[in-house]
């Protein structure tokens, strides 16, 4: 059977994925990543309104298919493929606080469910992005937070069975998070959910887990207006 192109970018994926966590066994937050490009940035210029997207493959896919989005709106995109909630929080001070922008987004929860490093509990996930919420708020840094998105499974863990379970789970609990401490929480999940909500709609994903060109169009469409508002 000849492959298709959902196949080689699911592959792509899964070996970038795989790559990086080689790597970050060495250097677990993967502070190397963008340490280079942290430097090359420097410090925002007067009246520069810098916004930094904080993710994993997710946000690294849409500044790889969609540079334009960033380059155009002033975006800077800090993904790492396969990190967790975990490692976000390590490398928060050099990839967001440092840069000193004036919004972070943050997009979390896929590899804490998929236990890319280590058994999944929701009540660490959920500390996690409260405390880069917290270090955000002391930096006068304003926050963005956002769904986890629908993943039926996980093609690299599909062992794990719950995964829509976990993920409705998490969304609802930072969610009322955002609510109560009037963070601006923008709902990637509903938006992008098939019609028997069990899954990312196909429409939206090659797989099951990364968005394509459309899903982008979806998230951008939601989280741009609440950029500019905040802005």
């Amino acid at each position: 059977m000849k492959p298709t192109i959902k196949t080689f970018m699911l592959a792509a994926m899964m070996l970038l994925t795989a790559n990086n966590m080689q790597a970050q066994r060495h250097d677990f937050a993967c502070f190397d990543c963008y340490a280079k490009a942290n430097a090359e940035l420097g410090k925002p210029a007067k009246g520069e309104k810098r916004v930094v997207f904080l993710g994993n493959s997710i946000t690294w896919g849409w500044v790889d298919q969609h540079p334009e989005f960033f380059k155009e709106n002033g975006f800077i995109g800090r993904g790492i493929s396969g990190q967790t909630s975990y490692q976000f929080l390590l490398r928060f001070r050099q990839d967001v606080i440092n840069l000193q922008p004036k919004i972070v987004v943050i997009n979390y929860g896929t590899n804490d469910i998929a236990e890319n490093t280590g058994k999944y509990d929701e009540d660490q996930t959920f500390g996690n992005v409260v405390s880069m919420c917290e270090l955000a708020k002391a930096n006068k840094i304003k926050v963005i937070l956002t769904s986890t998105l629908p993943a039926g499974n996980f093609p690299w863990r599909l062992e794990i069975k719950d995964s829509m379970e976990k993920i409705r789970s998490l969304n609802a609990r930072v969610k009322a998070y955002a609510d109560a401490h009037k963070i601006p929480f923008v709902d990637y999940f509903t938006a992008m959910l098939n019609e028997d909500g069990t899954r990312m709609n196909t429409e939206y994903t090659p797989e099951q887990v990364h968005p394509n060109k459309k899903g982008y169009a979806v998230m951008e469409s939601l989280v741009l207006p609440v950029i500019k508002k905040m802005r």
